[in-house]
């Protein structure tokens, strides 16, 4: 499957705009990432794309959220190590084992916490976002609640300080603002 496929699949089956948004960053920042780690971009791109395709479908029950998504995913001919990192970014249905499995689990919470940290700043805009303002944000319990700290900062089990990571990933979000409408 290349990316024009892959982003068809997620038009397909995600009607919610801000969840294609949250899609179309985590593959921005998956790819940022594996250019850091020196992996390859396009399979790692496509698990950030394609990571949350069964979300609509599997919202009532999220036990099968993951599942539902790599079963598709290999009924189109996508590689297993892309099914499986999509399968396990939910933490019930296993262990991440793999550097791109381990970096789709962590780096999906960090997509929620910038774009939540851009829609409270007074522009409401990426760009004038800095890793500092990201970090202080992270600190305070109350800001997007939603966001799981512990599997951002899970970053360093995998050899990236949270400085860091919040850096590429806040850039590469930067660099498809204008998609995010942020």
């Amino acid at each position: 499957m290349d990316r024009d496929e892959a982003l068809q699949l997620v038009k397909d089956n995600a009607a919610n705009a801000n969840l294609v948004k949250h899609m179309l960053a985590t593959e921005a920042m998956m790819r940022a990432l594996a250019r850091h780690f020196g992996e390859d971009e396009e399979k790692w791109g496509l698990a950030g794309l394609l990571h949350d395709v069964d979300y609509e479908t599997t919202k009532d029950d999220f036990s099968k959220h993951g599942l539902v998504a790599s079963q598709m995913l290999l009924e189109r001919g996508v590689g297993e190590d892309i099914a499986r990192a999509v399968k396990v970014h939910n933490e019930t249905l296993g262990e991440r084992e793999t550097l791109m499995e381990k970096a789709l689990f962590s780096i999906e919470g960090l997509s929620g916490l910038i774009t939540a940290a851009a829609l409270v700043h007074p522009q409401r805009k990426l760009a004038p976002l800095d890793v500092p303002f990201l970090i202080k944000r992270m600190g305070e319990r109350s800001f997007a609640r939603s966001v799981n700290r512990d599997h951002i900062r899970m970053c360093t089990g995998f050899g990236i300080s949270l400085e860091k990571f919040a850096g590429i990933g806040l850039k590469a979000m930067q660099e498809i603002s204008d998609q995010l409408g942020l």
